[in-house]
């Protein structure tokens, strides 16, 4: 089982990278690229999967913080929505989506590094 979630783990970061890369390699470009919604539809799904698995095995020390959790899915919903948008909308994407996309995943990525504390 430990095994598994350390596979949706890395999954988890590498559709945060995707997301993250392909927003930031998109900047000079009038559209979004189509791997920015894959990742993000990665992410979100492996991060759901991860929960699942931490909550069935006792393999992870302490218990999990399920108001972290609901702030990262919340925001992950909205990355994955926003990203589906821009992908429809091709090189018309608005510069403020493009950004939110980006700031967005930035502030998960922060929440996903703060302390439990």
């Amino acid at each position: 089982m430990e095994f598994l979630y350390n596979v949706f783990t890395v999954l988890h970061f590498v559709g945060w990278a995707l997301v993250l890369g392909g927003y930031l390699a998109s900047l000079r470009t009038p559209g979004l690229y189509k791997g920015v919604f894959h990742g993000a539809a990665t992410a979100l799904v492996a991060g759901i999967v991860m929960v699942g698995l931490a909550e069935m095995g006792d393999f992870l020390e302490g218990d999990l913080n399920m108001t972290k959790i609901g702030i990262k899915l919340g925001i992950a919903l909205v990355i994955a929505v926003l990203a589906f948008v821009g992908k429809r909308q091709g090189d018309k994407i608005a510069p403020a989506l493009k950004h939110s996309i980006g700031a967005l995943v930035l502030v998960n990525i922060v929440v996903a590094a703060s302390s439990d504390a």
